[in-house]
């Protein structure tokens, strides 16, 4: 059973932020399905879902604050990690922490951080398994 169905996001303006997360959850391999009053990605059963603010001008979200941190997807190299967030920084994300190793979670960490213009952060984020010790 995956660990989530859905993760839903509200945003300050629907159409901008399609135009921010499309090319970035298509690189992930999410289909988009597009509804009435908002978007999703879906990758197997898990969906992403956009939808326009109940209370418009209440945004952006700041991080730190309580709620949203980020959502960290895990990339198969660190190439693709480069890739993903090359992509979302041309799609118009902020960079917040460019590529790069995270030895203090570990020496095989490598990771990269955006963030949208709702203050929405996502980590693209290679961490292979720890090769076995020979012996």
């Amino acid at each position: 059973m995956p660990l989530f169905d859905h993760l839903g996001l509200s945003v300050e303006d629907l159409p901008r932020s399609i135009a921010q997360f499309d090319p970035v959850m298509q690189a992930l391999g999410c289909t988009r399905n597009d509804a009435d009053d908002s978007v999703s990605w879906n990758l197997g059963e898990e969906e992403l879902i956009l939808f326009p603010a109940r209370e418009p001008g209440t945004g952006p979200h700041r991080h730190g604050r309580i709620g949203w941190q980020h959502l960290a997807f895990p990339i198969g190299s660190r190439d693709e990690v480069d890739r993903l967030h090359a992509i979302a920084v041309e799609a118009g994300w902020t960079s917040v922490r460019d590529p790069k190793p995270y030895p203090r979670f570990n020496e095989r960490y490598y990771a990269a951080f955006v963030e949208d213009d709702n203050g929405i952060r996502f980590e693209f984020m290679f961490n292979p398994p720890k090769e076995p010790v020979a012996g």
